[in-house]
This record gives C-alpha cells, sequence and structure tokens, in this order.
C-alpha cells in the first residue's frame, strides 16, 4: 500500500512542531508556478531552460504591449513546465498602481478543480 504524496512546502522552513513544513497539494501547485514564474532561465543548476524569464521585463515601461508580453510569457511558461500538473484556462494581466498584476485562472488534473491565483513579485507588497 503506498502512502499519500507528501509536498514540501516553499521555501523550505520547520513547522511548529520542528518537523519540515507540509503543503497541501493545491498549495503546492501555486508555489511551483511562483517558482517557475519568478526564475530566470539558467538560474537553477543542470535546469537551464526552467524557468520564464519574466524578471527581464521587470524595469520595462508599464504599458498595453508589456501586458500582452507578459500574458504570453506567463502561459507559455506554466504549460511548458506545469502542463503535467494543471490546465491553464486563462492569464489576465492588468495595471493596477503602476504594476502589472497577474491573475491565472487554472485546473488541476488530478481533480479537475478550478483554481485562480495573483501572482506577484517577491518582496511587492499586495
Amino acid at each position: 500500500m503506498s502512502q499519500p504524496q507528501q509536498n514540501i512546502q516553499f521555501p523550505y522552513h520547520f513547522d511548529g512542531r520542528g518537523r519540515t513544513a507540509q503543503a497541501t497539494a493545491t498549495e503546492h501547485v501555486r508555489e511551483l508556478m511562483e517558482q517557475v514564474l519568478f526564475t530566470a532561465p539558467g538560474e537553477r543548476v543542470m535546469r537551464p531552460e526552467f524557468g520564464s524569464g519574466l524578471a527581464a521585463l521587470l524595469f520595462e515601461p508599464n504599458s498595453s504591449p508589456l501586458a500582452a508580453a507578459t500574458q504570453a510569457l506567463v502561459q507559455a511558461a506554466l504549460q511548458e513546465h506545469l502542463s503535467h500538473l494543471i490546465a491553464v484556462h486563462g492569464v489576465e494581466v492588468h495595471n493596477e498602481e503602476g504594476a502589472l498584476k497577474v491573475d491565472v485562472r487554472y485546473s488541476l488534473l488530478r481533480d479537475r478543480s478550478l483554481q485562480t491565483a495573483s501572482l506577484q513579485a517577491p518582496g511587492v507588497s499586495p
């Protein structure tokens, strides 16, 4: 009899009991999405193709072409790296207070549950 898969939270840390913190399957997929989007290609050892290149757009002027490029980049990266876990239904990028906000609609392949994730760069306050 196999045990249920354990998902380690990202970033790695310990829980209140001093054990490795675990994530639910839904939390784990969300954390994987953040890793894909906020990792630059070439940043991972032995996986130079992993990542999205989203950081390269960070200092570009906020505009409609930037939103379109961000939308295409996010959708392509998620489909390339996480298509075994999720089906991306849509990516919406919009300007909020001078920053681009990315909303991703997707479903988990294991149970077909619909999910929405609002993503922002680490260190940016909501």
